[in-house]
């Protein structure tokens, strides 16, 4: 495996990637569907985790046949994040997730979390990692346009005084990687969701991981991070 360049900035995605709340998330999609006369289906689902909301929103309709009014995709985006922040009352951080962060700080590579989800959903999930500081989050509704498009990041480097080609974002699902590629980052992929190591390849990651463990080992490995 042939390592990136050395970045300059790192950024996160949150769900699936940091904590373990892609779960979470399908639930509540699943029970937000019907709601709006739709039956998702669950395996569809899944991968669509970490997409902006109405894109996900209008891709399950369209799969069931159904035709969405003006405005419905806010609608069914809203409902589902206040279903998932209902649901989400104790997240979990993934394994060396906050190890990550706190070795990043240590050798002061500038650093965000650019997550689709909305301020109120991200706020128990950044909580739940427990870090010294509350970091720079970029949201859902910093930007007009969620995952897949570039917006997030765009704005989370631009955030960090950091060039894009000079960031790495790091992301567990295929939205992640298109979204880095479009912004000029260097994506890299964590099989922690519902997204393999070749999926995440097929969608540009420069390079995967079975876990952020094996992200970090490469990071340490490196002398230019050394604290």
């Amino acid at each position: 495996m042939t390592m990136p360049r050395h970045p300059r900035a790192l950024l996160f995605d949150l769900d699936g990637t940091l904590v373990d709340t892609v779960g979470t998330r399908v639930e509540a999609w699943s029970a937000t569907f019907p709601l709006f006369g739709i039956d998702p289906d669950r395996d569809f689902l899944g991968p669509l985790m970490g997409s902006d909301g109405r894109l996900l929103a209008r891709m399950v309709a369209e799969r069931a046949g159904v035709s969405l009014g003006p405005g419905v995709d806010e609608e069914i985006d809203r409902v589902a994040g206040e279903r998932f922040s209902e649901l989400n009352t104790h997240p979990r951080p993934l394994p060396v997730a906050a190890e990550m962060l706190a070795y990043v700080d240590s050798i002061g590579l500038p650093w965000a979390i650019a997550t689709s989800s909305r301020p109120d959903e991200a706020r128990a999930s950044v909580g739940a990692l427990g870090l010294e500081r509350w970091p720079l989050v970029v949201d859902g509704h910093d930007v007009e346009h969620a995952k897949p498009a570039p917006d997030l990041l765009l704005k989370a480097s631009g955030e960090l005084s950091v060039e894009p080609r000079d960031t790495w974002y790091v992301g567990d699902a295929k939205w992640d990687m298109l979204a880095a590629v479009a912004a000029g980052m260097v994506p890299i992929g964590v099989a922690t969701g519902a997204t393999t190591e070749d999926e995440l390849v097929a969608s540009g990651a420069a390079v995967t991981f079975p876990t952020l463990r094996e992200l970090l080992a490469e990071l340490t490995a490196d002398p230019r991070n050394r604290a």
